[in-house]
């Protein structure tokens, strides 16, 4: 599975503004943000993340993924403090 067909998923799946998915083979790290997210504690984010993807990963065709998943406001902030 490329990385370009897990952002594609997603997209087409959640209200995301923005979503960025690298990795190769079948290990992959997403960052994903969304008004969706607001109010979600960071499992619900998680999990709302993994929710399109769970046949993948059933399958084994998504082995790991790291998740990390904003709302604008906090993608804002990570952005400006150069945490990402």
């Amino acid at each position: 599975m490329q990385p370009e067909q897990i952002e594609q998923i997603l997209s087409q799946a959640l209200e995301l503004d923005h979503v960025q998915v690298t990795g190769e083979g079948n290990h992959f790290q997403v960052v994903a943000v969304g008004a969706m997210f607001t109010d979600l504690s960071r499992v619900k984010k998680q999990q709302a993340v993994y929710a399109p993807l769970k046949e993948y990963i059933a399958s084994n065709e998504i082995h790991a993924l790291g998740i990390k998943a904003f709302t604008p406001d906090e993608w804002q902030k990570q952005q400006k403090f150069g945490q990402l």
